[in-house]
C-alpha cells in the first residue's frame, strides 16, 4: 500500500463512500431496554397487553404562578386548558391528565399556586426522537404566551430534546490529540497521518454501526461508547505504528521497508491488542441484558475498525508523506534517557515499587465499598435546567418521592369481581415509607388494574430501594394470599433495582470469560503464563482504582460541582459492568505496547533487569503519550450534559491515567524484573496448543533494536557533522 499510494487511496475513498451512500438507507431501530425476568418487565409487559399508555414514556408538565395569584383563577386556567388542548393534538400523544385533580396542601409553598399533569405518548423509550420535546415545549409556551403562567417540564421526551447536538466532547479531544501529537512527535505530518489514521476508523466504525444498527437492534447510546472507544483507541495505535515507522526511517530504510517492519512489530502489536479489547467489550454479552450487550457489540465493532483502518489506511498516509515522515533529527526518535533512568530506579527496588503501586491504587479503590449502585434523578440536573426546576417543584408540592412513583400492575382475571382484594391490597401498601397510594384502577378490559405508590423518599435514596424490597417480600405476598391476584411492582426505581440485580447475578460469568479468554490471548502473544496472570490480577486492581474515583467524585461529591453536578448521585447500574469491559481491554492495550518491547530486548540477549530498562526507554515516551492522548479524550466527555456521559468520561479517563502511571510505569516493570527469566516461559504442552502471534515481527527481515539504535545512532552522527 505504501508503494502504490495513490491507487490504494483512491480504493480506499470508494469504500467509504460506498458505506456512507449504504448508511443513508439504513433506519434505527427502537431501543431495547427490556430486562428478561424481571419483575418489573412483568409488570412492563402488562401495562403494553392491557394499559399501553403506562407502557409508553411521558412527560410531566408542571404550572406555576407568582405570588398572589391562584393557578386556578379564570385567566391562568384558561391558559392552561388551551396549552392541554394543543398538545393532546401533537404526534404521539394518546392521553393527558387533570392538571387540577393533585393539589399541594394548605401551607406548603406551592399550595393554589402549582398544577401539574403528565402527557403520555404511545411511543417507548427508544421511539423518542428530539422533535417530539421541542413541538412539545414550543406547543406549550405559545399557548401560554401572554398569560402570568410559568411551565417547567421533565420527563424523556424532555431529556432527548435537551442532548447537546454540537459533539464538544469529540471536538475538545480531537483538539487536545493534535497538541500532544504535535508535540511528540514534532512534525506536522507525523501528527496529521496519525490523526487521519485514526478518524478514518472512527468514521467507517460510525457508518458500520449506522448500518448494522436495524439488523442487530443497536442502541443509540452505542454510537457514543463508540465514538469516545474509537477516538481513544485509534488515535493510540496508529501513534505506536507511526512511531515505529519513523524510528526505522531515521536508521535508513526506505519508505516501503519502513513501513512493512512497523507493521511486522507494531502492527502485529495492534492487532493483539485490539483483539483482546473487542474479546473485553464483546463479554457483555453474556450479561443477559440486551441493551447492556448490544452497546459493547457496537464498541467492539468500533474498536475493530478503528485497527483494520491503522493497517490500511496508515500505509497509504506513509507512502503519501514519506518524505515529511522521516525525522529531521534522528535524535528524536533513540530511545529516552530519563525513561531509562526510571527504570532503573523502579528495578533497583523492585518491592518498594511494587508496594508503593499497590498502595496507591487501594487508596483510590477504597470508596467503592460504599458505591450506590441506582439512577440518577432530575435533583442532579444543574439549577437552570428546566427538568431541574420541575423536580424541585414537585418535590416541594408533594414530597420529594412524587416524581417517580411506583407501578403495581395486577393481573385481574376477567369478569371475577375483585374489588375487595384490590381495595385490602391497596390498604396493605401503605405502610412507614409511602407517601401515597392510589385506588386501584381497572383497564379499560378489565383485566388488570393498576395501583400508584408514591415513596416518601427520592428515586435515588436508599431507603426508596429498601422498599421496593419491602413491598415485594413483606407486603404484598400476605395481602393476596388466598385471591387470584398476581401482582407485580414496576416503575422507574424497581426497574433500576432489577436491572442492577441481573446485572450481579450474571457478573462472575462475565468477569471469568473476559479475563480467560484475555490470559489466553497474552500467552499466545508473548509465549508466557505468569506475566498475562499478573497482568490481569493488577488490571483488576486498576479498575477498583476507577470505581473508587467515580464513588469519590459523584457519590461523595469531591469536584462533583466542577464537573457541573451535586454530590450523592448514585452510580448507573451498567456503568461499572461497561466499564470493566473497557477498561480492562484498554489497559491490557499499554501492557502489550510496553511487555512487546521489552520482551524484545530480552530475546536480543539482554538480562531481566536490563531488558525492562532498554524496553521502558524504547516506549515509554509513546506510551506516557497515548495514555495524555486518550485520557484527554474521555475526559473531554465531561463536558457533556448528560451525568451518565460525565460519569463513562471522567471515570474512563482517570483511570486510564492510573494505569498507566502505576501499573505500566511502576509495577509492571518491577514485577517482569523479580520474574527473571520464567517470565517469558511457557510449558511445552502449551507452546504446541496456543497459536504463534508474532509481536516481533521475526517473520520480516527486521534489524533487531539494538542493530536499529546503532544506525539511528550513526545518522544523528552524520547529521551532526552536517550541521556543523
Amino acid at each position: 500500500m505504501t508503494q502504490h499510494w495513490k491507487r490504494s487511496l483512491v480504493i480506499a475513498i470508494l469504500v467509504v463512500i460506498a458505506l456512507g451512500a449504504l448508511a443513508g438507507t439504513a433506519s434505527q431501530p427502537p431501543d431495547d431496554f427490556d430486562v428478561p425476568g424481571t419483575e418489573s418487565q412483568q409488570a412492563t409487559d402488562l401495562f403494553r397487553d392491557h394499559a399501553p399508555a403506562l407502557a409508553g414514556i411521558d412527560a410531566t408538565l408542571v404550572f406555576t404562578v407568582p405570588d398572589g395569584s391562584t393557578i386556578t383563577a379564570p385567566e391562568s386556567r384558561a391558559a392552561i386548558d388551551r396549552a392541554l388542548a394543543d398538545v393532546r393534538r401533537l404526534d404521539g400523544v394518546i392521553e393527558v391528565g387533570d392538571p387540577f385533580q393533585r393539589v399541594a396542601a394548605e401551607g406548603n409553598a406551592f399550595a393554589d399556586r402549582l398544577a401539574t399533569t403528565d402527557v403520555r405518548y404511545d411511543l417507548e423509550f427508544g421511539d423518542v426522537r428530539a422533535e417530539n420535546g421541542r413541538e412539545l415545549q414550543s406547543t406549550v409556551d405559545d399557548a401560554l404566551r401572554g398569560s402570568d403562567v410559568d411551565v417547567e417540564m421533565r420527563g424523556i421526551v424532555v431529556d432527548v430534546a435537551a442532548e447537546q447536538d454540537v459533539p464538544v466532547g469529540e471536538l475538545v479531544g480531537i483538539a487536545l490529540a493534535i497538541v500532544l501529537l504535535t508535540f511528540l512527535f514534532r512534525s506536522g505530518a507525523a501528527m496529521f497521518a496519525t490523526l487521519v489514521g485514526a478518524l478514518i476508523g472512527v468514521v467507517v466504525g460510525q457508518i458500520l454501526l449506522a448500518i448494522l444498527a436495524d439488523p442487530l437492534g443497536l442502541p443509540r447510546f452505542a454510537g457514543v461508547i463508540a465514538m469516545m472507544l474509537g477516538l481513544g483507541a485509534g488515535i493510540d495505535y496508529a501513534l505506536l505504528i507511526v512511531g515505529r515507522y519513523r524510528e526505522q526511517a531515521a536508521a535508513g530504510d526506505s519508505p516501503p521497508d519502513a513501513s512493512a517492519k512497523s507493521a511486522a512489530t507494531s502492527g502485529a502489536s495492534v492487532v493483539a491488542a485490539g483483539l483482546i479489547v473487542i474479546v473485553a467489550i464483546a463479554g457483555l454479552l453474556v450479561v443477559g441484558i440486551p441493551m447492556i450487550g448490544k452497546m459493547g457489540l457496537g464498541a467492539a465493532i468500533a474498536v475493530a475498525c478503528v485497527v483494520v483502518s491503522s493497517l490500511t489506511i496508515l500505509p497509504i498516509m506513509i507512502g503519501a508523506l514519506a518524505k515529511r515522515l522521516k525525522p529531521k533529527k534522528p535524535e528524536h526518535v533513540l530511545p529516552s534517557p530519563a525513561f531509562a533512568r526510571w527504570a532503573e530506579l523502579i528495578t533497583k527496588r523492585p518491592w518498594v515499587s511494587i508496594a508503593a503501586g499497590v498502595a496507591i491504587l487501594l487508596a483510590f479503590a477504597i470508596p467503592v465499598t460504599s458505591m450506590h449502585l441506582g439512577q440518577p434523578d432530575d435533583g442532579n440536573q444543574p439549577e437552570s435546567k428546566t427538568q431541574r426546576q420541575a423536580y424541585d417543584q414537585l418535590s416541594t408540592a408533594f414530597g420529594p418521592g412524587s416524581s417517580s412513583p411506583f407501578f403495581v400492575a395486577i393481573d385481574v382475571r376477567r369478569g371475577d369481581d375483585q374489588r375487595a382484594n384490590l381495595d385490602r391490597l391497596a390498604s396493605a401498601l401503605r405502610v412507614d415509607g409511602v407517601e401515597s397510594v392510589s385506588p386501584a384502577e381497572l383497564s379499560r378490559d378489565g383485566e388488570m388494574a393498576t395501583i400508584f405508590v408514591t415513596p416518601t423518599t427520592a428515586p435515588q435514596d436508599q431507603a426508596t430501594t429498601r422498599l421496593v424490597h419491602k413491598l415485594r417480600d413483606d407486603v404484598i405476598p400476605p395481602a393476596v394470599a388466598g385471591t387470584d391476584l398476581k401482582v407485580y411492582v414496576g416503575g422507574q426505581v424497581p426497574g433500576i433495582e432489577d436491572f442492577s440485580a441481573k446485572v450481579a447475578s450474571r457478573l462472575p460469568l462475565f468477569i471469568a470469560i473476559v479475563i480467560g479468554l484475555s490470559v489466553l490471548l497474552l500467552m499466545a502473544a508473548f509465549r508466557s503464563v505468569w506475566v498475562p496472570l499478573v497482568s490481569a490480577v493488577f488490571n483488576l486492581l486498576s479498575i477498583g482504582a476507577a470505581y473508587g474515583v467515580v464513588t469519590l467524585v459523584f457519590q461523595k461529591g469531591w469536584g462533583a460541582s466542577l464537573l457541573g453536578v451535586d454530590s450523592g448521585v448514585p452510580i448507573m447500574s451498567f456503568v461499572p459492568v461497561m466499564m470493566f469491559a473497557i477498561l480492562f481491554g484498554l489497559s491490557m492495550d499499554y501492557n502489550v505496547f510496553l511487555l512487546s518491547r521489552i520482551r524484545e530486548a530480552y530475546h536480543e540477549g539482554d538480562g531481566p533487569r536490563e531488558s525492562v530498562i532498554h524496553g521502558v526507554s524504547r516506549i515509554g515516551k509513546i506510551i506516557l503519550f497515548a495514555c495524555l492522548i486518550m485520557a484527554s479524550v474521555f475526559l473531554a466527555f465531561v463536558s457533556q450534559p448528560d451525568v451518565i456521559a460525565k460519569m463513562f468520561g471522567l471515570g474512563l479517563g482517570l483511570a486510564i491515567l492510573i494505569d498507566v502511571l502505576v501499573v505500566r510505569l511502576v509495577i509492571a516493570p518491577a514485577v517482569v524484573q523479580l520474574l527473571g527469566d520464567k517470565a517469558w516461559w511457557l510449558p511445552t504442552w502449551m507452546d504446541r496448543l496456543l497459536p504463534n502471534i508474532s509481536l516481533d515481527g521475526h517473520e520480516v527481515d527486521a534489524q533487531t533494536e539494538a542493530e536499529l539504535e546503532a544506525a539511528i545512532k550513526q545518522q544523528t552522527g552524520e547529521h551532526e557533522k552536517v550541521t556543523s
